[in-house]
């Protein structure tokens, strides 16, 4: 039986697709829009059974034997504003899948977001009640209705996760321009003009560059996935981080040194139209994974950066 892949041609859905297949791994059927170009070479040679439009498999689901789902595709422009965009990418199409793992008897694992946890005045922990949760941006706030949606369900796949990922980084996000990674947008900065330019603190707690992260790498996420695909057992809404947040500084700094370059940084006033809703700290508190069984290590920030920077970046090459 097939393992369905959403989102199955952005970033972490293709490196999903490249992991499914280094476990060996190949019956896959990938849904996604297809049609964004910009896209088509995180696929490439890649193994897969199918290709499917997100649209098309909405009507076509019945067709397929799968095994388990894994919905990593969504709408994530954190400074996208038009709810109905969420509402029918994030929220409809989560909620059919949902509902076709349950009628189905499906295990289905689906992406959440840390962007839930908005301000983090309620904390980052994933043991706490979600419905008090303030979302900043539509984006943060499709994802908590859908977690606050699915908690409310009666009727249940028979395993069912959705991890809440803090801030992933890693090879394949060449195509997502404005929401990639801050490390690949420095890593391009840094070979045009020697120095980096990060967002100041307009916040009086914290300095410049002194924002905190949980920041996680994707290598370290798919471990996570994978874990859940093994396990199918415990069903509930987890955090997907490292439990380590470390400073922009502290990223800037191992980008450089992966470049074998020395610290050049200025400081910019964070853009107006997501300075209000700007986190200036997350950090996922990973106890309730770990007492599930949960027991890698994750790779250091300067470890994933180095890898990252040296092994994708520089040679532009995909996972």
């Amino acid at each position: 039986m097939a393992i369905l892949v959403t989102g199955a041609a952005g970033f972490i859905g293709s490196c999903l697709v490249s992991f499914l297949n280094k476990k060996g791994l190949t019956d896959l059927i990938l849904v996604d829009d297809f049609g964004k170009l910009e896209k088509s070479r995180n696929l490439e040679g890649k193994r897969f059974t199918a290709k499917i439009d997100r649209e098309v498999f909405l009507h076509d689901m019945a067709r397929h034997s799968i095994d388990f789902v894994f919905h990593v595709g969504a709408r994530t422009d954190t400074t996208e504003f038009d709810t109905a965009i969420f509402d029918k990418l994030n929220m409809h199409y989560s909620k059919e899948l949902w509902n076709y793992c349950t009628r189905q008897n499906i295990p289905f694992l689906y992406a959440s977001s840390a962007a839930t946890y908005g301000g983090g005045e309620h904390g980052f922990d994933d043991t706490a009640p979600i419905s008090p949760l303030q979302p900043l941006n539509p984006y943060g706030q499709s994802k908590q209705d859908f977690d606050v949606w699915a908690m409310q369900q009666e009727q249940q796949p028979p395993f069912w996760a959705g991890l809440k990922f803090f801030n992933v980084f890693g090879p394949n996000e060449y195509h997502k321009g404005r929401m990639a990674s801050v490390v690949m947008h420095a890593f391009r900065q840094i070979n045009e003009n020697g120095s980096l330019k990060l967002f100041e603190s307009h916040h009086p707690d914290y300095h410049h560059g002194e924002q905190i992260r949980d920041f996680v790498y994707v290598k370290d996420l798919l471990e996570l996935m994978w874990f859940w695909y093994e396990k199918r057992d415990h069903s509930g809404i987890y955090n997907a981080g490292t439990g380590n947040a470390r400073t922009f500084n502290d990223l800037a700094k191992a980008i450089f040194a992966a470049l074998d370059k020395e610290p050049a940084i200025t400081y910019i006033p964070t853009p107006i139209d997501i300075r209000d809703k700007y986190q200036y700290y997350t950090e996922a508190k990973m106890q309730k994974t770990r007492d599930a069984g949960y027991a890698k290590t994750f790779y250091s920030l300067e470890d994933a950066v180095t890898d990252y920077v040296q092994n994708y970046l520089a040679t532009d090459a995909t996972y």
